[in-house]
């Protein structure tokens, strides 16, 4: 039988996968946020077979995908989830992932797919306008935030080398001088672990005391701080949601001609808003920083970002030349990662940030602020402890005795109305509410902190 051309492009089985993830979106409002165990219990055993000697239809793999794996998923694409800062992804940057996915471009090089380099170029000068960062920063586009930073750290170590003459892209680290690095006391484990990727430790840095939310205490650096060096601060700390004295590190760093690298995985955002923007002051001091528009962007996954105010040591750390690599006028979005064939995510970003203007983005950010105020403000009436100054989008709460509160947090994650995780803050357990999702509505909330108070107030 002779297939049409509709049926052999997969025209009618996208529009049925189309239809499938409408059909999802449109239930997160109604289904509990963690999936119930048999769900996921019946996923495993459609999984648990080999790989047959002839393949499964098209429409046979979409049915059993919604049929299995949709209702096993979390629902973090909602407004209920309130776990490890992810965001959602809003419905223009869904749709541009789709486009994406369908024109099959490969981003790495402008001669590969053009269309992919405008969007970067168009994303990156719109985003570095957003955050208020200067003009001409390189960028890069990358998987996530660990990567970002490790990227950002890339161009820092090329600099802080090259200054002491030393070439290591060309010669590795085998024999090179030591590069002195401080972090922050509270910095995420992924820039250690950037560090460590980079050969320049884990454990060999200098901790730097932070006070008690988190923001690291300027003045010890320049007590400490003799030689040119990386420092690594943070905006938004990934527990209280504070953000580092910039300024004050800012002219710490530039007197000692070292790096200033900035985490800014969700804090950096609060520079898009008006009201929160004061957070980050001196952030644009920074030499370079690291963000992922999947958190207040909210943009699908696969979206780090990271920024370093001269591109040319990033170029020089991540570019590489072949005779079949096609050369190109302008910016090679290859020559400013450590990545080579990958998708096209500045269409995303890019997607995001006009769906919603500048003002939008100032308003996602502010309106998500209000709800984590909300979620601090019922908790405190009710008798518990909130242990942060709640200053973004980050709640941390306390229902007692260490045990009692990881007890209320196991309780809360099965009841499924909403999820939040736990955490240890300053010796203590505690519950974190994370709010940044362009769908939580003022309803989810009080929703979710009702919830929250019944499983408290149980026995």
């Amino acid at each position: 039988m002779r297939v049409s051309r509709e049926e052999d492009s997969g025209a009618p089985l996208l529009r049925d996968a189309a239809r499938r993830a409408s059909v999802y979106l449109s239930g997160l409002a109604e289904r509990r946020v963690a999936p119930a165990r048999a769900d996921v219990d019946a996923l495993v055993r459609w999984l648990d077979r080999p790989l047959e000697d002839e393949g499964s239809s098209p429409q046979a793999i979409l049915d059993g995908l919604d049929r299995y794996g949709s209702p096993a998923t979390v629902a973090s694409a909602g407004g209920r989830f309130f776990g490890l800062v992810v965001g959602g992804a809003l419905p223009a940057s869904v749709a541009a992932a789709w486009m994406v996915t369908a024109w099959d471009q490969n981003a790495t090089r402008h001669a590969l797919s053009p269309a992919a380099a405008a969007f970067e170029e168009a994303a990156l000068r719109d985003l570095l306008s957003l955050l208020g960062l200067p003009d001409g920063c390189g960028g890069a586009f990358v998987t996530g935030a660990t990567m970002a930073n490790l990227t950002g750290l890339l161009a820092a170590r090329h600099v802080l080398l090259a200054r002491r003459g030393w070439d290591v892209e060309a010669r590795g680290l085998f024999g090179a001088p030591a590069i002195p690095v401080w972090v922050s006391a509270d910095i995420h484990p992924a820039v250690r672990k950037a560090l460590g990727i980079l050969g320049l430790g884990r454990e060999r840095v200098q901790t730097l005391p932070v006070d008690d939310q988190g923001r690291v205490l300027a003045h010890e650096l320049e007590r400490r701080i003799t030689t040119p060096g990386l420092v690594c601060a943070q905006a938004g700390n990934v527990n209280s949601g504070a953000c580092d004295p910039f300024h004050p590190l800012a002219d710490v760093v530039a007197r000692v001609g070292g790096w200033l690298h900035v985490d800014g995985a969700f804090g950096l955002w609060a520079a898009a808003s008006p009201a929160r923007r004061a957070l980050v002051a001196g952030v644009e001091r920074a030499d370079s920083w690291a963000t992922d528009a999947h958190k207040w962007l909210n943009v699908p996954y696969d979206s780090g970002i990271a920024f370093v105010r001269d591109g040319a040591p990033l170029v020089a750390a991540c570019s590489i030349a072949a005779p079949y690599f096609p050369g190109g006028a302008g910016r090679e979005p290859a020559a400013t990662t450590p990545e080579m064939s990958r998708r096209a995510r500045g269409v995303e970003i890019w997607a995001a940030l006009h769906s919603l203007g500048r003002r939008g983005v100032g308003e996602l950010v502010e309106r998500t602020c209000r709800h984590a105020h909300r979620f601090a403000a019922g908790l405190h009436a009710a008798g518990f402890e909130i242990l942060n100054d709640v200053v973004l989008n980050q709640v941390l709460v306390s229902f007692g005795s260490d045990a009692g509160t990881a007890d209320v947090v196991r309780r809360i994650q099965e009841d499924g109305t909403c999820w939040c995780g736990p955490t240890q803050w300053r010796g203590r357990a505690a519950m974190r509410i994370s709010v940044s999702c362009w769908a939580t509505t003022d309803e989810d909330v009080e929703r979710s902190l009702a919830a929250m108070l019944r499983c408290a107030s149980r026995p």
